[in-house]
C-alpha cells in the first residue's frame, strides 16, 4: 500500500515556504538563511533604480524605437510614499511625446514599477514579442515607451497623448519571498487619464519560473484582438474560454 501524501510531496510543485522543518523552537539553519536571502532579494528589486538606457539600448537592439519619460516623482522613497505622483505623467513628457506622434493601434509601456529585477530580465524579450504579434496582426505601433518611477496608470495619459486605441503596460510586480522578478501586464483600450483600475485586464507572473513570455504575449494579444472587437476593456469584456485569459483586473 502506498504512503498517504504528505507535504513535503508539495514541495516539488511550488516555491512557497512549506515543510521547512524544525531544530527545536526554531528554523533550519538553511530555511533561515535561504528566508533572508530572498528578504534582501525583494528589496533589492524595489530599491535598486531602472537603468532606462540599457532598457532603450536592447529595444533598439530588437529593432525598435523607443523615448523616455517620467512621473511627477522626485525619488524612490516619494515613489512609495506616494503612489499617486506615480500615476501622473511629468510636464517634460509632453514635449517627448508629441514628438513620438498620434494615431497608433498600439502603444507600449516600460515602467519599473516595484521590480527593476522584473523589468532588467523580463520586459524587453515581452516587448519585441508584442511587437511582433503586432507586426502580424497589421496593428500600428507607437515607439515604445520607457518610463521611471512610474506606476500602472501612467499608460493611461502616455495613450491618451499619443492617441492610441489601446496601451499595454508592462511593469515590475510588488516582488514577494517567492519571486521578485515577476512582471505585469496591464491592457487598457481607449485610454484617458483618470481611468478606474476595473477598466484594466491584468496578466501577471510573467518570468522563468512562472507564466512564459510565449504564453503571456499570447493571452496580450487575444485580449487585445477581443478590446479592438468588443471596443472596451476591463471587467465588461467579454471573452472566449478557449482564447482569453481569467477576468483579472488591475
Amino acid at each position: 500500500m502506498s504512503r498517504p501524501p504528505s507535504l513535503r510531496d508539495l514541495r516539488s510543485l511550488t516555491q512557497a515556504r512549506i515543510a521547512l522543518g524544525a531544530h527545536g523552537a526554531g528554523w533550519p539553519t538553511a530555511a533561515s538563511l535561504a528566508f533572508g536571502l530572498d528578504h534582501a532579494r525583494a528589496r533589492e528589486a524595489v530599491w535598486t533604480p531602472l537603468d532606462p538606457a540599457a532598457i532603450r539600448e536592447a529595444l533598439t537592439a530588437q529593432g525598435l524605437a523607443s523615448v523616455e519619460i517620467r512621473s511627477n516623482v522626485a525619488d524612490r522613497a516619494e515613489y512609495l510614499r506616494r503612489p499617486d505622483k506615480g500615476r501622473t505623467l511629468h510636464p517634460d513628457g509632453d514635449a517627448v511625446l508629441s514628438e513620438a506622434g498620434q494615431g497608433f493601434d498600439l502603444a507600449i509601456v516600460i515602467a519599473d514599477g516595484l521590480s527593476a529585477t522584473a523589468v532588467a530580465l523580463n520586459a524587453v524579450p515581452a516587448a519585441a514579442a508584442l511587437a511582433a504579434r503586432a507586426k502580424r496582426a497589421g496593428w500600428s505601433l507607437a515607439p515604445l515607451v520607457v518610463a521611471t518611477q512610474a506606476r500602472v496608470a501612467l499608460g493611461d495619459p502616455v495613450g491618451a497623448r499619443l492617441k492610441a486605441r489601446a496601451v499595454v503596460v508592462l511593469i515590475g510586480e510588488r516582488p514577494g519571498l517567492s519571486a521578485s522578478d515577476s512582471l505585469g501586464c496591464y491592457v487598457t483600450f481607449s485610454p484617458e487619464p483618470g481611468l478606474p483600475d476595473s477598466r484594466r485586464n491584468c496578466i501577471s507572473n510573467i518570468r522563468q519560473d512562472g507564466l512564459s513570455i510565449e504564453a503571456a504575449t499570447a493571452q496580450m494579444e487575444a485580449l487585445l484582438r477581443a478590446m479592438f472587437a468588443q471596443r472596451l476593456s476591463g471587467v465588461g469584456l467579454r471573452r472566449d474560454e478557449a482564447a482569453l485569459p481569467g477576468p483579472a483586473t488591475a
